[in-house]
């Protein structure tokens, strides 16, 4: 596969088993995306083949999609069994024919007999008499309430309806599921659930993730795409990693080996190309050199974004404080008597599942929306640097990447720009290109740029790390950890919130509660609690009169 001339892919093959579990991974622009889409026939290679044996279904999920459904949650998610129900219209329609004929030895009454025979099995095998239970029972598990189930579902976000989607193709069982980056439109439950859904899925399933979280635990093989080549490794991608690089150090020292023997070899032949006595041996060495394949070392990714944020002002000891703080959207009150202190240099993670006010609180203490009791109060010279979760939505596509921040920037920072977009691997004709032609994860570095033009002592950051690929979100959980300042962070991802927080709040509107710890003290917190509660429902229940 090429485009402009260069090869994504070059003589690339795989095989896909029945029940794989694999994680497709490589640098941004190295090709996952597209792979996925001429895995499921949106593209057609410009050689060679995909092969999808007969009767083998394909769902495929892409990153984002254009949705515009008229009916509700449960409605929609029921799209999913249309061919279901094409085959109880067929089961009825021969069933009638069935009851008419009376020909009961002739070919066609037996074909009809073998069509009904072969629709029963499929059906029962898809449990198609229950419909109604499993869609709710995915939507669920993805985080949706029993009372959305009506609700149209225009009303929700374009995360929630992505959550439709995806239990669509979760409820059609097709033989591969391809999912493209699907923990982005989901909180830490749900992710939780789809890991588990995942790993005892009938079918098979190829995913490309930045979660390193989720991918060791659904997948149990990698296939990295790199310089239009793959690599396959029976492993998931922690273990891969190591794989790697040790895959590259054997290539390296192979490499060189090769290379003192190369030197050898032409020393030799300048040493005596001119005697004829060492002539038959001259062109001996001269042909081994043409007949030697050299050994390359794979392609190294040597640019990595460099982040460091400006040292913080010097502020008061408390950051920041809420109080009695209330909000609501119509009749939902998203939250209610809600109290909250940050002091200073605190670093504290916003989890819970989405639409429990996470976003809404974090951009409210932003100053960009307003609530309707209670107060804030900023601490003494607190000076706050906002990240939107939508950050990259908000650039100005008919910028350029060096006008994005030339516009914004004042004083001295001017004459750096260059420098700061050199470090987010904005370099060369780069710095021209318009912001419209950037991928997600290049906009999602030039946002983060941003920050960086003005010294912050309080960074709010909501979804960080959508579109970075891991290199760059270990880059920024880096450059927060030595950041001195105070941080909130709202996020999804385990992996990065894994020791950069020494406290969490958990949103379930309209309170919150307080954990101390990272996320995975959070979690196996919230375990605790959850056994404890069923474990005093069941001592209730065992008192409960006859």
């Amino acid at each position: 596969m090429h485009y402009t001339g260069d090869d994504l892919f070059a003589g690339v093959s795989f095989l896909v088993r029945e029940k794989d579990r694999i994680g497709l991974v490589g640098k941004n622009g190295a090709g996952k995306t597209t792979l996925l889409k001429l895995i499921a026939g949106l593209e057609l290679p410009h050689k060679g083949d995909v092969v999808v044996p007969d009767g083998i279904t394909i769902g495929y999920l892409p990153q984002e999609m254009s949705l515009s459904s008229q009916v509700g949650v449960l409605d929609e998610a029921l799209k999913a069994f249309d061919e279901i129900r094409a085959m109880h219209d067929r089961v009825d329609a021969i069933t009638a024919l069935i009851h008419e004929r009376t020909d009961y030895e002739s070919s066609g009454y037996n074909r009809l007999i073998s069509e009904l025979s072969h629709l029963n099995e499929r059906l029962a095998l898809m449990e198609a008499y229950s419909l109604e239970g499993q869609a709710e029972q995915v939507l669920l598990g993805l985080g949706f309430e029993h009372q959305d189930m009506e609700r149209p579902l225009r009303t929700f976000s374009n995360g929630w309806q992505m959550r439709v989607e995806l239990a669509k193709i979760l409820l059609k069982r097709p033989s591969l599921v391809l999912l493209d980056e699907p923990t982005n439109h989901l909180d830490i439950e749900s992710i939780q659930w789809l890991e588990s859904y995942l790993k005892g899925y009938y079918g098979a399933v190829l995913l490309v993730s930045h979660d390193r979280a989720f991918l060791d635990v659904v997948t149990n093989r990698t296939i990295e795409i790199s310089g239009g080549k793959i690599f396959d490794y029976k492993a998931s991608y922690s273990y891969y990693v190591e794989m790697r690089q040790q895959r590259i150090e054997t290539q390296t020292a192979a490499y060189e080996n090769q290379q003192r023997e190369i030197r050898d070899i032409e020393r030799f032949i300048e040493r005596f190309r001119y005697k004829a006595s060492k002539a038959r041996q001259v062109q001996s060495r001269v042909k081994m050199l043409e007949k030697m394949e050299e050994i390359g070392i794979e392609e190294m990714e040597n640019a990595r974004m460099r982040l460091r944020f400006p040292p913080a002002p010097h502020s008061g000891k408390i950051t920041f404080e809420v109080k009695g703080l209330h909000k609501h959207y119509g009749d939902l009150v998203v939250l209610d008597q809600l109290d909250l202190t940050l002091s200073r240099g605190e670093k504290v993670a916003f989890v819970g599942r989405n639409g429990e006010g996470k976003t809404t609180l974090a951009r409210i203490m932003a100053g960009v929306l307003p609530f309707e009791r209670g107060e804030l109060k900023p601490g003494h010279l607190v000076k706050i640097g906002y990240y939107a979760q939508n950050q990259h939505e908000m650039l100005d596509g008919n910028k350029t990447v060096f006008e994005t921040l030339d516009d914004v920037a004042v004083g001295p920072i001017r004459t750096q720009i260059k420098n700061i977009l050199g470090a987010f691997l904005f370099s060369g004709d780069a710095i021209d290109k318009k912001v419209k032609v950037l991928s997600g994860g290049e906009k999602a570095r030039l946002s983060l740029a941003k920050l960086l033009l003005s010294p912050v002592n309080f960074l709010i950051l909501d979804e960080p790390t959508n579109h970075l690929d891991m290199a760059s979100k270990d880059i920024l959980k880096s450059a927060l950890l030595q950041f001195e300042g105070t941080v909130v962070v709202v996020s999804h991802d385990r992996d990065f919130l894994m020791g950069l927080t020494e406290k969490v709040f958990e949103f379930r509107k309209p309170r919150i509660k307080e954990y101390l710890g990272d996320v995975y003290d959070y979690l196996e917190a919230r375990n605790i609690e959850n056994l404890d509660a069923l474990n005093v429902k069941k001592a209730e229940k065992s008192f409960e009169k006859p």
